[in-house]
């Protein structure tokens, strides 16, 4: 039997990159205007929300191609960890109505673009297995 951990690479890439693609096509359409209100009431200046345009279309691209495919799991990293911080601090410790984590979504996308960043793309990528960002 063949090694399937490239296959495995691939789906867990594909995975993460294609459902935090949905959040960044669906901020395309309707502007950064709810993430500028967030990084404002922050403290931050209204022009960082526009970096939600790299973290939730950019990156997601770079890790479902393949192509620096650390770097864009790292950006996922931080704008997950930006999220957290801005949107959901308050639901860290608590659980969902049906007994769940509140944030199993996030904590999904968090977790499972560190593992991105951890394992690399692996061989079914663009940019293939050389370099030390993929």
């Amino acid at each position: 039997m063949r090694n399937t951990d490239d296959l495995g690479k691939f789906i867990l890439r594909a995975t993460l990159a294609i459902l935090i693609l949905f959040h960044g096509i669906s901020k395309i359409f309707s502007g950064p205007g709810y993430v500028a209100g967030l990084v404002s009431s922050a403290g931050l200046p209204p022009a960082v929300a526009y970096l939600v345009y790299v973290g939730e279309v950019l990156a997601p691209l770079m890790v479902l191609l393949g192509i620096w495919t650390r770097v864009g799991a790292l950006i996922i990293v931080g704008n997950m960890l930006f999220a957290f911080s801005l949107v959901h601090s308050k639901q860290l410790l608590t659980l969902s109505e049906t007994g769940g984590w509140a944030l199993e979504l996030q904590g999904f996308y968090l977790f499972t673009a560190l593992a991105v960043l951890l394992l690399g793309a692996g061989r079914m990528s663009v940019g293939g297995i050389s370099g030390r960002w993929n």
